[in-house]
């Protein structure tokens, strides 16, 4: 039900658009951070890869689009799309009100929860807003986790870092208590020989008003078309087992979500 309600709805919009000579789309840049794994990272080797990626490259070939990646720093992805430095962001962003007045989503390509890691010597027991009151609290500046960690975890002393390795080094170094970001980005870290430190200690209930409806694909105003085209491929990609496929290779779990 929920992959025809999708189909239905991209097949509106394309419509919508169709109606009003849209740009054929034919080239796209895609702009991602690759630094957040495993939904984007960089290799040793150079190599961009990881779950955003491989979705967005199936996408490419579902819709028969030519794509070339650009990197980013999340500080400033949204104004390098409003700039025309690439045409879309897959990089695991949240569809939230506040970025929704900036530009425009696809529907949602995946939604996990909020996760709490700390150090497997830590004595904290709870993943609440109690159980890590007077903590020192690390996340990612300017994502969804840390307006997370500083509007419902204020009781936290709450740290922010311009990238996620960041946080991480200092959770293992003993700089801070615990930190918070999407629970599989934190289960890939802590399954890794880097993460051998440190432990999920559980999941939070996600705040729609702050975390929004998943991480969707993000464009510029005006190219609403292209999020259509996207949404659309997204169906595609769920009806014919592709997503699966990437999933199953990075998750024990379906992530896409309710």
């Amino acid at each position: 039900m929920r992959i025809m309600r999708l189909a239905a709805v991209a097949a509106i919009a394309l419509a919508a658009v169709s109606g009003a000579e849209a740009k054929e789309w034919t080239k796209v840049r895609m702009g991602t951070e690759g630094a957040y794994p495993p939904f984007n990272y960089t290799t040793a080797d150079g190599t961009l890869t990881g779950f955003d990626i491989e979705i967005g490259n199936a996408l490419c070939d579902e819709l028969k689009l030519e794509c070339t990646w650009v990197t980013q720093d999340w500080d400033g992805i949204i104004p390098g799309l409003v700039a025309g430095k690439y045409d879309t962001i897959l990089a695991s962003m949240s569809i939230t009100p506040e970025r929704m007045e900036k530009i425009s989503f696809s529907e949602k390509y995946y939604n996990t929860p909020p996760g709490i890691a700390v150090r497997k010597d830590s004595e904290l027991s709870e993943a609440s807003p109690e159980g890590l009151k007077g903590v020192r609290l690390g996340a990612q500046g300017s994502t969804t986790h840390s307006q997370f960690a500083e509007e419902i975890l204020n009781g936290s002393d709450v740290a922010l870092y311009p990238t996620s390795e960041e946080y991480k080094l200092d959770l293992e170094n003993g700089r801070v208590d615990a930190v918070v970001d999407d629970v599989m980005a934190l289960e890939q870290w802590i399954s890794s020989d880097k993460g051998s430190c440190c432990k999920i200690l559980g999941t939070m209930q996600s705040v729609e008003e702050i975390h929004g409806k998943g991480a969707g694909i993000g464009v510029r105003k005006g190219d609403e078309d292209l999020a259509a085209l996207f949404t659309k491929g997204i169906a595609a990609l769920r009806a014919n087992g592709k997503y699966k496929e990437i999933n199953d290779k990075y998750f024990k779990f379906d992530v896409y979500g309710e």
